[in-house]
């Protein structure tokens, strides 16, 4: 199964959260904060939305920073996505 964004939606992987700090202290599940970069996997067209034009600035592949707790968390097939507005999205990581 794919997932096809519509308009401005983008469908993103979350990386995975650091399990060790950089003194080598190993974190629980619970310590950990909810990762904020994510992979974009699928992109929608972009258009109008709500009146105004929307050109996507982001592509398959990028990393982003996402704003945290936003958009809806999906599972297709075992994986869990996350599809977000594009003005959810905070920054690219190069």
């Amino acid at each position: 199964m794919k997932l096809t964004p519509l308009a401005d939606r983008v469908v993103l992987k979350m990386m995975e959260a650091e399990e060790t700090t950089k003194g080598g202290i190993i974190l629980t599940a619970s310590a950990k904060e909810k990762p904020s970069v994510a992979e974009v996997i699928s992109v929608g067209p972009g258009g109008k939305v709500d009146g105004k034009d929307v050109v996507m600035t982001v592509k398959p592949g990028d990393k982003v920073i996402t704003e945290k707790y936003s958009g809806s968390t999906v599972k297709v097939e075992d994986e869990e996505y996350v599809i977000v507005r594009l003005n959810d999205i905070i920054a690219i990581v190069e």
